[in-house]
């Protein structure tokens, strides 16, 4: 592993909206996305979907701890965007991940 790869900082999150809430909580993600994407140190933010439907899944990668901590502040400015609220099944899962 290189130096720069022990740097980088990244995660997976899964998000559990309810079926009538899950086009509005893609287009929600990627407007997060759009906003980490933006921010200096961002690599990678990136949407997905499970195939059946039931989870909402993001991923990002950061040029570090401090990059990955200033986007996902900057992040929060869009409120209601990011907030969890009753479109959500259930808490989302999201996990920090560190290269090995």
């Amino acid at each position: 592993m290189t130096v720069e790869a022990a740097k980088t900082v990244g995660f997976v999150a899964f998000h559990y909206p309810h079926p009538e809430h899950f086009e509005d909580f893609v287009g929600r993600a990627h407007q997060v996305g759009d906003s980490l994407r933006a921010a200096p140190g961002c690599l990678s933010a990136e949407v997905w979907a499970t195939p059946d439907g039931d989870a909402v899944v993001t991923t990002g990668r950061f040029e570090s701890e401090e990059a990955f901590r200033a986007a996902f502040a900057a992040a929060r400015g869009l409120g209601e965007t990011v907030a969890f609220d009753e479109r959500e099944l259930k808490p989302r899962q999201i996990f920090t991940l560190l290269p090995r």
